[in-house]
């Protein structure tokens, strides 16, 4: 995670995203193209393509981890506090409760509150009885909400989620779409990659839809998932191959 500014809560909607003509290149190759677009208000924007389109370099640019190549990358109403989980978190060699109480100690929270505002986030995210438990040996969906609860900690006022559902189970990913909705409801901006049609339909309000590096669609999920406006969009929506 970026940004570890210490916040109690969310107090304004969050700040706008604006992009324009973002691209990418690595190695010569041109991975993102002429991108153009704007995230504002409060909503849960799902970022979709297939594989090798450019949705986890685009969510980078966009949190500020990599620098584009060409364009401008901007937040017009002032830079917002933010957090990204990843799909594989990135977690300490300390265990559950370590890892939140560092956070907090970067953060500036006084010693003697660390313990409790830990353990409270442990107890939201249903993981208080692995407090003690090393954090890098707990299951993928125990790490993805272990992740969260430390994003929690931090107030962020956008959250960044690259495919934090990918190879968990039925149970496991309930219980971080839970998350997500508990986050979203406190007033973060929700910005997202998946490729799961279902997930996408069950969280998004909007929806980025990107191929071979360029931004094919952006509307509202409804119409983007009842009348899709490009061929390649159409035949994502369908479930069939999109070169």
């Amino acid at each position: 995670m970026s940004d570890m500014s210490m916040a109690i809560g969310i107090e304004a909607p969050p700040a706008g995203l604006a992009m324009e003509s973002v691209s990418f290149d690595h190695r010569g190759q041109a991975l993102l193209h002429d991108v153009t677009l704007t995230l504002s208000g409060a909503g849960k924007t799902l970022i979709m393509g297939p594989n090798g389109a450019g949705k986890s370099l685009l969510m980078r640019l966009a949190h500020g981890l990599l620098q584009p190549s060409r364009g401008q990358i901007r937040w017009p109403n002032g830079q917002p506090r933010q957090a990204m989980v990843f799909q594989r978190p990135v977690l300490l060699r300390r265990s559950a409760l370590a890892n939140l109480t560092y956070t907090l100690k970067i953060n500036g929270e006084p010693r003697a509150k660390r313990r409790a505002k830990a353990m409270e986030a442990l107890q939201r995210f249903g993981l208080a009885a692995l407090a003690k438990r090393p954090a890098r040996v707990l299951s993928g969906g125990e790490q993805q909400r272990l992740a969260l609860a430390r994003a929690w900690l931090i107030g962020p006022e956008v959250l960044f989620l690259d495919e934090p559902t990918a190879a968990l189970d039925p149970a496991a990913i309930k219980a971080v779409e839970d998350a997500i909705e508990d986050f979203h409801r406190r007033g973060t901006r929700i910005v997202m990659t998946s490729h799961d049609l279902h997930q996408a339909r069950r969280l998004a309000d909007e929806v980025i839809f990107l191929c071979s590096g360029r931004l094919v669609e952006h509307s509202k999920a409804e119409t983007f998932f009842s009348a899709p406006c490009t061929a390649e969009a159409q035949a994502f929506v369908k479930g069939e191959l999109v070169w």
